[in-house]
């Protein structure tokens, strides 16, 4: 059994001379028969992190795609309850560290302090809630840091030093760098001055640090993985899955690991 945590991934990523993978798959798309098939089809074809997305039907940090995916699952029946329940399904097949990618919403209304202790039984390792920034809630805040996930902070281009350093400051797992303003989504190129960006971050902060938000191809997951300690791929994947299946998705996946493998020795 491999270390089943966040540090650990990016541990063994680091030990490799590469970024981590990272890709994004929302729990219940294209439909919930096929998660359990996605799941350890990523997990296997190379992903050290998996973050699974609970549908939630006010995804506002979200573009189209995601958005799409989100309702499509919440038609068929998915819920956060639903969520945990195949993730707990996946952490009895594979070892791959899940972050849970959700709002405060479906949170509270499970109840945080339930919701914190249902998803560690899961398996989960670490919890991303887009709606929660740094200081916004001191006590809420501090009843996730005490548990057992790691609580995901997000920094964005349009983030002032000095609350990069606050984020950082409080960041565990690693820190979650937003490659561009707006919402999720797939995106032609990447930002100009991106590598600048990252590596500003990554001097004010220990944790590692992986970019997200509009990755799409293989080569910009290369591009990426030569200045960052992780590579996040989201909306591209769900497309992927959308429109060629389990195995177009998993194909996609394999080719996202190949290039963030080859990154730093081109």
């Amino acid at each position: 059994m491999s270390d089943l945590s966040l540090a650990g991934a990016f541990a063994a990523a680091r030990a490799e001379d590469r970024a981590a993978l990272v890709p994004y798959v929302t729990a219940g798309h294209p439909t919930p028969a096929a998660t359990a098939q996605i799941l350890t089809g990523i997990a296997d074809d190379g992903a050290d992190v998996i973050e699974l997305g609970i549908p939630f039907s006010d995804p506002l940090a979200d573009g189209p795609t995601i958005q799409r995916s989100s309702f499509e699952a919440i038609a068929q029946g998915v819920d956060l309850r639903w969520t945990l329940d195949a993730l707990a399904a996946f952490r009895a097949r594979r070892d791959t560290p899940v972050v849970l990618f959700t709002y405060l919403n479906p949170v509270l209304r499970h109840g945080l302090d339930r919701f914190l202790a249902d998803a560690a039984d899961a398996g989960a390792q670490g919890v991303l809630l887009t709606d929660l920034p740094v200081g916004a809630d001191p006590g809420l805040e501090g009843r996730i840091n005490a548990s057992p996930l790691d609580l995901i902070r997000l920094v964005a281009p349009t983030t002032k030093p000095q609350r990069v350093r606050e984020i950082a400051a409080a960041a565990r797992g690693f820190l979650y760098y937003v490659s561009r303003t707006g919402v999720t989504g797939a995106r032609q190129e990447l930002a100009s001055g991106l590598a600048a960006e990252v590596e500003e971050v990554r001097r004010m902060t220990e944790v590692p640090v992986a970019v997200g938000f509009g990755i799409s191809t293989p080569e910009q997951a290369a591009t990426v993985a030569r200045v960052a300690d992780g590579v996040v791929v989201g909306s591209a994947l769900v497309d992927a899955l959308q429109t060629d299946g389990v195995e177009g998705g998993r194909r996609f996946v394999r080719a996202l690991r190949k290039a963030v493998e080859g990154a730093r020795r081109a």
